[in-house]
């Protein structure tokens, strides 16, 4: 019989051993957590049993959160994101020396107990029922398995965190059946790993592997003897024994560990005094997490890359499903990135636009026909510092982008475009006066109508410019009264019907305005919207969505499986016809006209300048039969106009489309297109007016071939004379910039 207190009952240690034997439940209540009274024990008890039996039997082990590696499309990385940097490796490729530090520091009985180590636990309470508080505990390194386990399964929430390591019986019931469980399961050895992988060691590392690498720069299969006895220091407080903050701490931590191992006769005695001696050999390897680690400046296509796995269906049901997948990590994500395209347009950014200017650049490259976004960069990083960001520029702003920019004369000839599908020809003619009401009513969708209700007029930028015109020359020019008046005769419908088919859409997810005025592009648009849209010519009329990933791979102890992932959908925007005569009003412009600062030499290109009023926006996008790309120039804040402002270390008076952004085009393509074939265009015969109605007052300004002059939004014919700098290629009201306003809209109103 066992002997009773004065008091009458059992000591403490008898209420244990008699609780042990109803059941080896206690064992697991008592080894981790405090419980010195024995009052605690009674109270519990028939709770805690029943409650042990309505636990289910099987614990699945939760995927371990991993890294996740980008890397481009010739396989280089890219970056490494993670929620916890982890590498799981087998207990093989982890130090003999790091298995035998951490067993005799944690749990030196672990290979002789079962999931519970009872003499462990009677031990723990008699000190903790004679120090009156929690002065031992008895957790067996199973029992921190399970525990971990439910820690990696709460992931970044933090109350479920705080229910994973509460000191309750209750979590201690299930982790002891849990413990049971996998100890019959797993064995002794894949336990061993599986908690040297789970386990955290400071510094954002979680695992031996990330540890190793984390302090020593090392892989956790070399680690010394002193090496492995500072890590296994570091799992029962990871930032007391912080090597990095506290080196005399985390020496006396390493120390002691060392002894335990001499104790438990892993090592001798003289092995054990001699490591003692040696400095922490710290070789800290600083952390590198996330798109602010990417290289060549792809940061921005990072984000855009993790913005597509939030967003898209095709990796889950909903944002909250993606981001756990995305969080858990152990992915490797092929993306579309082209090396040698990022680099090029990475270094023409910086040879063009300082970050600390006044206004930023940002610039994407596309391929068509595929969609394939195979560059995308910016002036100002990837940071949280001084004229750094975490906006995308080049995006809308769904995917991490801004409010987006007007983009001028870039849209012209999206209705052009429009209007030569619906049967329009390329030598179609308007008086187009320099100056003009906007036509009032104009067709809009559903049969409404667009009523010019404050007799709003436009004007061209230069008096000089009096039609009449035919495309071909108001395309040149860049002619605004031109194109309001073709908008007019063919409807604004078309024209957004005929955006949509090509991907062009505002950046702030709002519609395209019913108005006259979007011909003079006064719907704010982003970098790569534009890039892929000038894609659609470039294909002869396909259009394809963008694409950024080509393949996931997905690692779930250690098997690895194939995610599916967006696929690029190409649809007919419009016929080939349509596309190659677009293409042959834009090809002169970077040969001879005002977008020479833009032309690739030997090398077929097509483009257009934009220049919105007050100077807020330039552009240039272009494309040959390979890559399409844009570049927009401005101030994000929509403030800065750019009159009389140095960019780059040069000074401009007016910036215009062809001097700034056109550079920046031409050095990024040239460097994008380096070692590809070259290929032409397919063109079309564009008639030129007759030279003799127009021609009125002998001065050649009708509508024959016209030699130099005025020219406008950037575009011009070949002739002596191209070359000239462009003006801004349409008007808008003082302050009536992105995001204010009615975006442009023509101060008119709809009328069903």
């Amino acid at each position: 019989m066992p002997k009773k207190r004065s008091g009458g009952g059992l000591s403490p240690v008898q209420q244990a051993t008699k609780f042990l034997g109803v059941s080896v439940l206690a064992g697991a209540v008592m080894a981790g957590i405090a419980l010195p009274a024995a009052g605690a024990l009674g109270l519990a008890a028939k709770a805690s049993v029943e409650g042990f039996d309505e636990i289910p039997a099987n614990l699945k082990s939760p995927q371990l959160s991993q890294r996740t590696t980008i890397l481009d499309d010739k396989g280089g990385q890219i970056a490494t994101v993670y929620s916890r940097d982890r590498t799981v490796v087998d207990l093989k490729d982890i130090s003999p020396y790091m298995q035998k530090a951490i067993v005799a520091i944690e749990d030196s009985r672990f290979y002789q107990h079962g999931a519970i180590d009872l003499k462990g636990v009677l031990r723990a309470l008699n000190r903790n029922a004679q120090s009156g508080g929690v002065a031992q505990g008895a957790s067996t390194l199973t029992q921190q398995l399970v525990k971990n386990y439910f820690v990696e399964e709460a992931g970044n929430d933090p109350t479920k965190v705080a229910q994973a390591t509460q000191q309750t019986i209750g979590r201690k019931i299930s982790e002891l059946k849990y413990a049971i469980q996998i100890e019959k399961e797993l064995g002794k050895k894949k336990i061993l790993e599986n908690y040297l992988n789970i386990a955290f060691f400071g510094q954002q590392a979680y695992g031996v592997e990330a540890a190793s690498r984390r302090y020593f720069s090392k892989h956790a299969k070399d680690l010394s003897l002193q090496e492995a006895a500072l890590l296994a220091g570091l799992v029962q407080s990871p930032t007391r024994y912080d090597p990095v903050n506290d080196e005399a701490e985390a020496r006396k931590r390493r120390n002691v560990v060392l002894q335990r191992m001499a104790d438990v006769h892993d090592i001798s005695q003289a092995e054990a005094d001699k490591a003692k001696k040696t400095s922490l050999g710290l070789h800290v390897s600083q952390p590198r997490n996330g798109c602010i680690t990417a290289v060549r400046g792809a940061g921005f296509f990072c984000d855009y890359v993790r913005e597509v796995f939030l967003n898209d269906p095709v990796f889950g049901k909903n944002r909250e499903s993606r981001a756990k997948i995305w969080n858990r990590g152990g992915l490797t994500i092929r993306t579309t990135l082209d090396p040698q395209a990022q680099e090029s347009v990475q270094q023409s950014v910086k040879d063009h636009v300082n970050k600390s200017d006044d206004v930023a650049t940002a610039a994407s490259i596309v391929e068509p026909g595929t969609g394939k976004i195979l560059a995308m960069g910016q002036s100002r990083p990837y940071g949280f510092g001084k004229d750094e960001t975490q906006i995308n520029l080049s995006v809308d702003r769904a995917m991490g982008g801004g409010a987006g920019y007007q983009p001028g004369s870039t849209f012209k000839p999206i209705v052009a475009a429009a209007a030569i599908e619906g049967g329009k020809s390329a030598t179609q003619e308007y008086p187009s006066p320099y100056e003009m009401p906007y036509p009032s009513p104009v067709a809009a969708c559903n049969g409404k109508q667009w009523v010019n209700t404050e007799n709003s007029k436009l004007t061209n930028e230069n008096e000089s410019e009096q039609g009449p015109y035919a495309m071909k020359e108001a395309t040149a020019k860049s002619v605004n009264t031109y194109y309001v008046q073709l908008i007019d005769d063919i409807g604004i419908c078309p024209v957004i019907d005929m955006a949509g088919k090509m991907g062009v859409n505002r950046a702030d997810g709002q519609k395209i305005t019913e108005a006259p005025s979007i011909a003079l592009g006064t719907q704010e648009m982003s970098p790569l919207t534009m890039a892929n849209a000038y894609a659609t010519f470039a294909s002869r009329g396909t259009y394809c969505t963008p694409i950024a990933i080509e393949s996931i791979t997905q690692t779930v102890g250690g098997q690895h499986k194939s995610l599916n992932v967006p696929k690029s959908t190409c649809t007919r925007a419009m016929s080939e016809n349509t596309a190659d005569t677009v293409t042959t009003l834009l090809k002169g412009v970077v040969e001879d006209g005002t977008g020479q600062q833009a032309g690739l030499g030997d090398r077929p290109s097509a483009g257009k300048t934009g220049t919105t009023d007050f100077r807020y926006a330039a552009w240039f996008v272009g494309y040959t039969p390979n890559m399409a790309g844009a570049v927009w120039v401005g101030d994000p804040a929509h403030k800065r106009r750019m009159t009389n402002i140095t960019i780059g270390g040069v000074t401009y008076e007016k910036v215009f489309g062809g001097q700034v952004p056109g550079p920046i085009w031409r050095d990024m393509m040239t460097g994008a297109l380096a070692g590809k074939p070259v290929e032409d265009f397919t063109l079309v015969d564009i008639p030129d007016p007759l030279p003799d109605e127009g021609d009125k007052n002998g001065d050649g300004k009708g509508r024959g071939n016209h030699n130099g002059g005025p020219t406008i939004g950037g575009l011009i014919t070949g002739g002596a004379g191209g070359g000239g700098l462009p003006t801004p290629s349409f008007s808008i009201p003082e302050g009536w910039i992105q995001g204010n306003g009615n975006g442009g809209n023509g101060n008119g109103g709809l009328r069903g």
